[in-house]
């Protein structure tokens, strides 16, 4: 049996304070809107994938450790270059750029506002479908 196609891609992840949410992924980050829905924003990470952030009352706390089980992963061919980006809008990392040999890949954490972890990574597998990113 075929399944039937998949155009796109949206991740939700939820935030008590939607503000400081858009001023990391729209001013830090630079994703673009793709839709304004009042209390939640989908921005356009790469080619079909989208995230979507929405205010919620009952948003988990930044401390609460619940955002820890999602990790949004941004991949990239310049992870030096957007360590250094961040580094200057004041982002402190969890870790800073390394090789990870058991997986092949360089690679950084950092949280965003809401305290879900964000990894920017390159994948230094050939067997990686590269994408638009390279």
């Amino acid at each position: 049996m075929h399944c039937p196609p998949v155009d796109q891609c949206v991740t939700f992840i939820y935030t008590h304070d939607l503000s400081a949410s858009i001023a990391f992924y729209e001013g830090v980050l630079g994703l673009t809107l793709a839709l304004d829905q009042g209390v939640c924003r989908i921005y356009r990470v790469a080619g079909g994938a989208y995230l979507g952030i929405c205010h919620r009352d009952d948003a988990p706390a930044p401390d609460a450790g619940r955002q820890r089980d999602v990790i949004l992963t941004l991949v990239t061919h310049d992870v030096d270059g957007w360590h250094r980006h961040l580094a200057a809008h004041g982002i402190i990392f969890e870790q800073p750029p390394l090789y990870n040999p058991r997986f092949n890949m360089y690679h950084c954490f950092l949280r965003d506002p809401a305290g879900y972890l964000i990894e920017i990574q390159r994948f230094l597998d050939p067997s990686w479908p590269a994408g638009e990113s390279g």
